[in-house]
């Protein structure tokens, strides 16, 4: 198997994506689709969205310093695409896409109903950095569909929700779980004590 050089480029994926609604009012209201989007710190648990600058809703995140990054699912797939390539100067994209506006709990700007997974932000920082601006967040409140949430545990089990994925200009739902965070030293744990038992 040979490698070869590629150009320089944006190549990491997959990446969430993400419906970004924002605005303070109902008249201003708007929904865009981001995957230029990451977490930055857990504690304090801190994002970032890039948005390029001549988008209709970068002027809204400036001027309002709040959003809400909403989880899309395989059955939002159509809606999430629409929402990228179409302008909130020319639309109405909650009415246009039937998608259901609700008040956020420490944020302005509304969540997205169909969401499973609505995470509001308070922008901190604007950086100015080529093609995007990136605004700097900290996570300030996380609204989950108690569907995905275990009523004995609390814990969430958003596999169950289809998220979905962008990778190189197309749109994936999740697969199969092949792990979990430590699983590879558990199977160690496991193999020497059973070597041990014997």
């Amino acid at each position: 198997m040979a490698k070869v050089n590629w150009k320089p480029g944006n190549m990491i994926y997959p990446l969430p994506a993400a419906l970004i609604s924002c605005g303070s009012t109902p008249d201003e209201y708007n929904l865009i689709t981001v995957s230029w989007i990451g977490t930055i710190c857990s504690d304090p648990p801190m994002c970032y969205i890039s948005v390029r600058p001549n988008r209709h809703s970068s002027a809204i995140l400036k001027r309002r310093g709040e959003f809400v990054i909403n989880l899309t699912t395989s059955a939002m797939a159509e809606v999430t695409d629409w929402c990228g390539v179409k302008s909130g100067r020319d639309f109405d994209k909650f009415k246009e896409c039937g998608l259901t506006p609700l008040p956020a709990t420490v944020v302005k700007c509304p969540i997205v109903a169909e969401s499973p997974l609505s995470i509001e932000c308070r922008v901190v920082e604007v950086k100015e950095l080529g093609t995007h601006d990136m605004f700097i967040a900290n996570v300030v409140n996380i609204v989950a569909d108690d569907t995905y949430i275990h009523p004995e545990t609390g814990a969430m089990s958003l596999e169950r929700a289809g998220l979905m994925a962008y990778s190189h200009g197309n749109y994936y739902e999740l697969g199969n779980k092949i792990g979990k965070f430590g699983w590879s030293v558990m199977k160690e744990k496991t193999k020497k004590r059973l070597k041990a038992d014997g």
